[in-house]
């Protein structure tokens, strides 16, 4: 049986993981923009990204408990999944969902939790859990919402709407970037939403 994280890791150049985008928004706002880089701040998160810091930074969770540690610094979506929605005929682009950075050819929600992600020359990222989708998703184009949550066969929720990491290692971060996969000692935990 394979190993899909390490397949994807070690695929020839024309799949290789590498970053698809990366994007930033100063404002709490449900979408981000595309940048041409973005640069992370070890224990901070996106530098001029409104949830940078080392105390949770969305603002439902900071109305509940400002004090909690963000977990979620850093949002990554894999394209493959915007390619899916397209298909089913959602208008969505990369930094519309609110991801920080898009990959390629990283089966991202199947990384256990502690999972580091490399991400060009210098910058490291610590996954931390997954993204719990929430209604503004089917604000944003309506349907959606079911396309990622859903239950599998044994009545699970099945959450696909990325993860979220914390920054270890700071760097400047590019589209076309590779993306290097180093997997956490086992026994491995599965990703929790965070």
């Amino acid at each position: 049986m394979t190993d899909p994280v390490t397949d994807a890791a070690t695929s020839p150049a024309e799949g290789r993981p590498h970053v698809e985008a990366v994007c930033l928004s100063g404002g709490h706002h449900f979408s981000k923009t595309p940048s041409a880089s973005v640069e992370l701040v070890a224990g901070l998160g996106v530098a001029g990204d409104a949830h940078a810091g080392e105390t949770v930074q969305h603002l439902s969770r900071i109305a509940r408990d400002p004090s909690q540690p963000n977990l979620r610094q850093v949002h990554l979506i894999h394209v493959e999944l915007l390619d899916e929605l397209r298909a089913h005929g959602h208008e969505v682009s990369t930094g519309d969902l609110g991801e920080n950075v898009t990959t390629r050819g990283v089966p991202l929600l199947e990384l256990p939790t502690g999972t580091r992600l490399h991400l060009g020359d210098d910058a490291v990222i610590e996954v931390t859990g997954l993204r719990n989708p929430c209604a503004q998703i089917d604000r944003f184009s309506p349907g959606m919402l079911t396309r990622v949550v859903g239950t599998d066969d044994d009545g699970n929720v099945v959450r696909r709407a990325g993860v979220m990491a914390v920054v270890v290692a700071g760097g400047v971060v590019r589209p076309g970037d590779a993306i290097t996969v180093e997997l956490p000692e086992r026994p491995h935990r599965a990703l929790q939403p965070v």
